[in-house]
């Protein structure tokens, strides 16, 4: 669903922006008096994040990883979240206390994608370095190859 866009501007504001779903629309508080150039770099910026968060909302990453980890013979994670701390992985994966983490920037990217990084993610529960072993398990996944290409275009554009 894509949400409407209303930008209110506010003298009390000085320097940042903030964002809020208020009724299914994405309202966006910015300093009165910006340029706008500066006001629409910070209002993409924070609307694209806001989208990001509520398509993470949509898909229920408990139970794709739980799909993924059956499907490919891997372990089920005893926890993994969406995160909006990620900026430069597309996920993460602590072995010790079997969490993952997968970067809400991935939230609207195809499945293919999304599954990749789960099972690249997944097969860290087996295999924590990415040697031999672990590219055995990553590339059982069909559309390996396909979803690296596609995050390595998502990277070299600058959304990573």
């Amino acid at each position: 669903m894509e949400h409407r866009v209303k930008i209110i501007r506010s003298d009390r504001r000085r320097r940042t922006v903030q964002a809020a779903v208020v009724d299914g629309v994405i309202e966006v508080r910015v300093p009165a008096g910006l340029d706008a150039e500066t006001e629409e770099r910070m209002v993409n910026g924070i609307v694209a994040k806001v989208r990001r968060k509520l398509s993470a909302g949509e898909v229920d990453l408990t139970d794709r990883a739980a799909r993924i980890a059956r499907r490919f013979d891997l372990p089920v994670p005893d926890s993994i979240e969406w995160s909006d701390r990620q900026r430069t992985r597309w996920g993460s994966c602590t072995p010790g206390s079997r969490t993952i983490r997968i970067s809400n920037r991935l939230a609207a990217a195809p499945d293919f994608v999304l599954d990749y990084v789960l099972v690249h993610e997944l097969a860290h529960l087996v295999v924590p370095d990415h040697g031999p072993a672990f590219r055995r398990l990553t590339d059982r996944y069909a559309d390996a190859e396909r979803a690296k290409g596609y995050l390595q275009a998502l990277t070299n554009h600058g959304l990573a």
